[in-house]
């Protein structure tokens, strides 16, 4: 593997002094506008964009002081950058939030009105997008998705700027939080892995999810059953995943609690897999929503100077396991790859 100079400045950006990614996500859209709304008990048309650009920048510049980067979207975010800290760098997304719902496999689109060469233009260290993706989808649903993302790693090679991928397991017809889909979740993440991969991609960072569901862990804090996996069983599944991966990856919170995440990423650190850090978002602001909802942006800022900060350091401090993402150039410093 070999990597060019714009994209090293871009990854050691966002990582921290020693080459390890904890970013903090804020590039929720119609997700968050649709919680301040269920805060507030009102209809999701009820809560302007100002409102969601307020949240953000509260979020940007309380946690980017205990972060190495944060994520973000250009459509309600752009505000944000000018509260960025110093030590923090940034990725903003590409993609439309959602998927497409008029037709069969969950279909991503791109913001019409951004290219990576805006997105570096607007402040972007590397660019991020969202997927949907499963193996068990039909083949000619999945070669729409694999073109798509071989347009993107192009277009990001072509203006040397690291392309972060993040994948979301799916089934149609399933719960994702049920454990019929907990158990097809352990192979739909190592074979997506396996896949993004490929050097035809020209991914940078996979940003995956972790390949169990913690509460089928049996003598996990989280467990509520039934059993699907002993902690032995699920840090083997850990490993079966990360053995697959031949790009640096991360792991996403998946708007677990702080709680549910700091002990799964304890559980990363037992496994001993090569992860390369996290982009952790609910898990660390989540429940300053309710907070913003009823008191206000005040509200958000004093608690988000309290609890959210512990969240972010409780994450933090998972991260000493975490191994830096150019040791897999097979290098010891990001200068080395100069």
């Amino acid at each position: 593997m070999k990597i060019s100079d714009g994209k090293r400045k871009g990854m050691e950006a966002v990582s921290n002094k020693d080459g390890v990614i904890a970013a903090a996500a804020m590039d929720q859209r119609g997700s968050l506008q649709k919680a301040i709304a269920q805060g507030r008990g009102v209809d999701t048309k009820q809560v302007p964009a100002a409102d969601l650009t307020e949240f953000k920048t509260a979020v940007t510049k309380i946690l980017t002081q205990h972060a190495s980067a944060i994520l973000l979207d250009p459509e309600f975010s752009l505000p944000c950058l000018k509260v960025v800290a110093k030590n923090a760098g940034v990725l903003l997304a590409y993609e439309k939030s959602g998927y497409d719902k008029t037709g069969p496999g969950r279909l991503p689109d791109l913001l019409p009105e951004y290219s990576v060469r805006r997105l570096v233009e607007a402040g972007a260290d590397c660019v991020k997008v969202l997927m949907y993706y499963t193996p068990y989808d039909p083949a000619e649903v999945n070669e729409i998705k694999h073109a798509f993302i071989e347009r993107i790693g192009a277009e990001c090679t072509a203006l040397d700027a690291p392309f972060f991928l993040e994948f979301i397991g799916y089934e149609e017809g399933l719960d994702e939080q049920s454990p019929e889909f907990a158990q097809k979740k352990p192979d739909i993440v190592a074979r997506s892995m396996a896949e993004f991969s490929k050097d035809r991609y020209q991914v940078d960072v996979l940003k995956v999810e972790v390949p169990i569901n913690m509460k089928y862990v049996e003598g996990s804090k989280a467990f509520k059953g039934p059993k699907l996996w002993t902690r032995q069983q699920a840090k083997d599944l850990f490993q079966k995943a990360a053995g697959v991966a031949r790009r640096p990856f991360i792991y996403l919170s998946a708007g677990v609690s702080n709680d549910v995440f700091t002990e799964t990423l304890e559980l990363a650190a037992e496994s001993g897999v090569n992860w390369s850090g996290v982009l952790c978002g609910r898990a660390t602001w989540k429940d300053g929503v309710p907070v913003y909802a009823k008191g206000g942006v005040k509200a958000l800022e004093d608690w988000l100077s309290d609890q959210g900060v512990k969240n972010i350091e409780s994450v933090n401090a998972r991260l000493k396991a975490a191994k830096p993402w150019y040791s897999f150039y097979g290098a010891e410093s990001a200068a080395a790859l100069r």
